[in-house]
């Protein structure tokens, strides 16, 4: 190889180039001190010779930082600002960031074109590093972050095989836990009402699911299966649809607490006592499960922890560069089991 390339060079054109890998080349770029000079040498040949100057490398050469960090989540408004996750997310995120002086920006990205434009936004050295919840499996946004050479953490994962660097929780242990519970309260037509299944998240809480009626010894029914979209009216959907599908049901566990609010709403239409005819399980144990009646029982994820430890990861990438291989690029935080009236 020799010469430059037609088109835009990327940061692993620039490691098989220099013959280092793609986390070293972000290191030189980013200016960390822990690498060696012959390593410097070949990474800025290979800039040069492929013409790869990315915006964030200059400013990183240049010393000059933002003490801006960017928190993008790909959902509406409506559902950030009533769903107690997000909040429990951003609450964390925000105090981490405090600590250490960065400013947040909270950016909600829901199109291709918004994509796009933050994608811009961000060519434009505003921000040292994104912080990503809530992406779909799809979702091209957080390799085109590393494109542009910038620090990103995600908070879940699109895939078993995440490249990029993720803070989640053990969502397959939630619904294994939540099977499991509901066991050994003496049901057995356990229904489920997972969230949309082009995410990580909702895959997991429903491999969990099956796990645990496997380990039950009960059979597999997809009619007592039912996806949703982590919103109260998709809760209560998708419970009417079960109740539709298997009348018979005793049991429901719902991959979020706001899915398990509308699932006891439909329940309630349809005349059947929580728990007496239905037992009925949440995931996240927010405030919300605490208030609802009969308060409900849901599987604890550390949400405000989540935040801060993505946020810690993400300002050790800005401060140090990219992690060492030997240094963890994902965390999995546990889940625990909160027993409450509902079941």
């Amino acid at each position: 190889m020799s010469g430059r390339q037609s088109g835009r060079p990327t940061l692993e054109q620039v490691a098989v180039r220099a013959g280092v890998g793609r986390g070293t080349v972000s290191r030189v770029i980013n200016g960390s001190p822990r690498v060696s000079e012959r390593t410097r040498t070949a990474v800025a040949r290979a800039v040069a010779e492929l013409g790869y100057v990315p915006n964030q490398a200059a400013r990183a050469l240049a010393g000059s930082r933002t003490d801006a960090v960017a928190l993008v989540i790909p959902e509406a408004e409506a559902r950030i600002f009533a769903e107690p996750y997000f909040l429990d997310l951003i609450r964390g995120v925000s105090a981490e960031l405090a600590e250490a002086d960065k400013q947040l920006l909270l950016t909600l990205v829901r199109s291709e074109r918004e994509r796009q434009r933050f994608a811009q936004y961000l060519a434009t050295q505003r921000v040292d590093g994104v912080l990503l919840a809530s992406v779909h499996g799809d979702d091209p946004l957080p390799d085109r972050i590393g494109e542009l050479g910038l620090p990103v953490v995600m908070n879940g994962r699109r895939g078993e095989a995440e490249p990029v660097p993720y803070v989640d929780s053990d969502n397959i242990g939630a619904g294994r836990a939540a099977v499991a519970h509901l066991v050994g309260r003496g049901r057995n037509r356990i229904a489920t009402v997972t969230g949309p299944l082009d995410m990580y998240v909702a895959r997991a809480r429903l491999g969990g699911y099956r796990a645990g009626l496997a380990e039950a010894g009960l059979a597999p029914d997809e009619e007592l299966v039912a996806p949703a979209d982590f919103t109260e009216e998709g809760g209560r959907r998708a419970v009417r649809l079960l109740l539709d599908r298997r009348p018979d049901l005793d049991a429901v566990f719902a991959a979020s607490d706001v899915m398990a609010a509308g699932a006891r709403g439909a329940l309630r239409e349809a005349g059947r006592r929580v728990p007496g005819d239905v037992a009925l399980v949440g995931v996240d144990d927010s405030p919300l499960a605490r208030l609802m009646d009969p308060p409900l029982t849901s599987v604890r994820q550390p949400i405000e922890e989540m935040g801060r430890t993505m946020a810690r990861m993400l300002l050790r990438e800005i401060a140090e560069g990219p992690e060492e291989p030997e240094r963890p690029r994902r965390h999995v935080l546990p889940t625990e089991l909160v027993v409450r009236e509902s079941g």
